[in-house]
């Protein structure tokens, strides 16, 4: 049983924070869970363009207002407590909170710990996670 206090996850170094979010990474990779789980707050006024490409993700709005726009479809939908949404196509998306957002996350696969997204919006494929590469010779 893996047992952790939110409050312990923010002061140590599972808590990432990049331009316009902090996540609080309570399960990640090497806990075998098979995903990865968040608390992730993004910030008021930021706008975050993300696409990620090596995972799927699922979140539920906790706190705070905002909206999400699928870039795909052009669709804009409203964020706020209660409000869920997963990316289950790796979709390109902007999310723009109006207040702090308060989210719980989940990523599959899991996340390792400290990505923070690339120029594309994604994080990186965890190298780890591919199939093993054939010896030869």
């Amino acid at each position: 049983m893996i047992v952790r206090k939110l409050d312990d996850i923010r002061a140590s170094d599972r808590n990432v924070e990049s331009d316009g979010w902090v996540s609080a990474r309570l399960l990640l990779k090497d806990d075998g869970m098979g995903f990865s789980f968040h608390v992730t707050t993004m910030f008021a006024g930021s706008e975050l363009k993300m696409h990620y490409q090596n995972h799927l993700e699922a979140v539920l709005v906790l706190k705070g207002t905002g909206t999400i726009e699928d870039l795909g479809t052009g669709e804009i939908h409203r964020l706020e407590p209660g409000v869920m949404y997963a990316l289950n196509n790796n979709d390109r998306h902007i999310v723009r909170p109006e207040t702090d957002l308060v989210t719980a996350c989940t990523f599959n696969p899991p996340v390792t710990g400290n990505e923070v997204h690339d120029e594309t919006g994604a994080y990186p494929a965890d190298v780890d996670a591919r199939a093993p590469v054939a010896a030869t010779g």
